[in-house]
């Protein structure tokens, strides 16, 4: 049979074959005349099929080699609407319900006492319980409904003065049997305390100071003074524990000692003519790292007598506040000058350091105006506070031109753990860095229709960690006579440092270098920050420190304020009188 290609070709007219056949027969070309080049028509087909077929490949393969998931419809979320709030029963039910501060305020009023939280290495914070360390805020139950007058804290022992005046102590220090807070010293009308490593600094309401050991063995085995009676033939009467008097030797007519502050080693007395007084304040080890503030003194030198008896720091005048650290001390002066001395190894002098002497044994001002030498400012130091080796100062800076002022915090030292709150870990800071979170801050006060600087009320201060109580306005006067969303609520309490032993309160072990709230004391739901308390109340069962007083269901109307107490890895908050 013949090809189809053939009888086509056979079947293709005369004409049109000798056409074809004089063409392919008789065509010549020229030798200079570029020949035509061949069609590469069939190349280019076959590589358009080729890729065809791959192509097609693919598509047939990639679903089997790579399988579409399968499509999830995406979750319908739940929709949960508001339940309706509690009606409630009373005005001051209503102001419980729509303010979390003002149930705050109103629980430190009905239940005073002492929360404490930290390391319970030493049965302080927790005397009765066998954990190592409490994370959150915990109430002490020996302290429920009590007022004190001071409160300080260590790792090892605590320390407390009654609202009577009367001395108060525990912890493995003091005694590994007594498992509550014993009374030790009565009827010193003791007004505030200082603790050294191993003694207890008293100053009573007359300005008598005592000096007490920590531990009870001490105290009952120790010598003991006797007190003097004014009743003729009367034998006098030897006191129940050991403690030593320490009285500066020249104080003038109606002067008196007013304050104490004491670092582990040493304690600092002020004067209500603004003298300063140094001592030794513990028994272990004399002060020798310049932070008595008298130029070469050291056990070797020290002057016949007590080793422990004051010494007037000469070069201090018209002091109004004194601060300690573990071996530093701080003074600050009526003109709003502040003098630094003692150890210097972390900068927490604020004075640039010696390589050749790590302490400086004299009171040396610090160089406040260099802080604001590019700016309009009059800078003038309104408080101070040290602790371990960091020192903090409060500074007022006025424009006079604008009449306005500035309230700055300033702190310099140790900053490995976060203490100088300054949003950086530094070793040591010589140089005073200013702490933004706590400076420049200002809010409208109502009743003068100005803006005003918030200041700090308080600074407490620990071997690692701190807290800033601020002084920013408060309202406690809610009562039966105004409306129901008037709410009482207090001060801001911020904190910072070290954590290593959950001091800080935020039930987490972390350190954190700048100012942070922690929860409300009683861990009450919905409550997102504590607020210290100030001020007073009309209807409160307690009432604080405004001058407004409350009574206590007894008939007795007092008056005081929660307040904050940082030492060696632990802290406390206490109702103060």
């Amino acid at each position: 049979m013949a090809s189809p290609f053939l009888t086509a070709a056979l079947r293709r007219p005369s004409a049109l074959r000798t056409a074809t056949t004089a063409t392919s027969q008789w065509a010549r070309y020229s030798s200079f005349a570029p020949k035509p080049q061949r069609s590469n028509t069939r190349t280019y087909a076959l590589v358009a099929a080729l890729m065809a077929t791959g192509a097609g490949a693919a598509v047939w393969s990639y679903p089997r080699l790579f399988p579409t998931p399968e499509s999830v419809e995406p979750e319908k979320a739940e929709i949960v609407f508001e339940k309706p709030r509690k009606k409630a029963a009373s005005k001051e039910e209503n102001r419980d319900l729509v303010s979390s501060q003002h149930l705050q305020v109103k629980n430190s009023w009905e239940h005073p006492g002492v929360y404490a939280w930290g390391s319970n290495a030493g049965k302080v914070v927790a005397p009765d319980s066998k954990e190592s360390v409490i994370k959150t805020p915990r109430r002490i139950p020996y302290f429920d409904g009590q007022i004190l007058r001071d409160l300080k804290l260590d790792r090892d022992f605590g320390a407390a003065v009654t609202e009577k005046g009367d001395l108060v102590q525990w912890g493995t220090a003091f005694s590994k049997d007594a498992s509550t807070p014993v009374v030790t010293l009565k009827g010193k009308d003791i007004s505030k305390i200082a603790i050294s490593r191993d003694r207890i600094i008293a100053l009573s309401s007359n300005g008598s100071v005592y000096s007490i050991p920590v531990a009870k063995a001490d105290q009952v085995l120790g010598q003991k003074q006797s007190t003097s009676s004014s009743v003729p033939l009367w034998t006098p009467e030897s006191p129940a524990i050991s403690y030593r008097t320490l009285k500066p030797a020249d104080l003038g007519w109606g002067e008196k000692i007013v304050d104490v502050k004491s670092g582990l080693q040493h304690c600092l007395l002020l004067t209500s003519k603004g003298r300063v007084f140094s001592a030794a304040s513990s028994s272990e080890e004399f002060p020798s790292r310049g932070q008595l503030g008298i130029r070469g003194l050291t056990w070797q030198t020290r002057p016949a007598g007590p080793y422990d008896q004051p010494h007037e720091v000469t070069a201090l005048h018209s002091i109004k506040d004194i601060a300690t650290g573990d071996f530093h001390s701080l003074a600050l002066d009526n003109q709003g000058r502040v003098f630094s001395f003692g150890d210097n190894t972390a900068g927490q002098l604020g004075l640039e350091q010696d390589l050749s002497a790590n302490f400086i044994d004299t009171p040396t001002p610090l160089p406040i105006s260099k802080l604001y030498s590019h700016t309009n400012l009059l800078p003038k130091a309104t408080s101070i506070a040290a602790g371990g080796q960091n020192s903090f100062f409060t500074i007022d800076a006025t424009d006079s031109p604008l009449a306005r002022t500035i309230a700055d915090t300033w702190v310099c030292g140790s900053g490995i753990h976060g203490s100088l709150g300054t949003g950086k870990w530094t070793h040591m800071s010589p140089t005073p860095t200013k702490i933004k979170a706590l400076s420049n801050l200002s809010e409208y006060d109502e009743a003068t229709n100005r803006l005003i600087p918030i200041r700090l009320a308080h600074l407490a201060v620990g071997s690692t960690h701190a807290c800033a109580v601020l002084d920013n306005l408060t309202h406690l006067t809610a009562s039966s006579n105004t409306s129901n969303s008037d709410t009482n609520f207090g001060a801001d309490a911020l904190w910072w440092g070290g954590n290593e032993y959950y001091q800080l309160g935020t039930g987490k072990r972390n350190n954190v270098n700048v100012p942070v709230y922690i929860g409300p004391l009683d861990g009450g739901k919905g409550i997102r920050r504590w607020g210290g308390v100030r001020g007073g109340a009309e209807d409160a069962g307690y009432a604080e420190d405004d001058g407004e007083t409350g009574e206590d269901g007894k008939g007795r109307k007092v008056s005081f304020e929660q307040r904050v107490e940082c030492g060696r890895y632990v802290t406390g908050v206490y109702s103060g009188a």
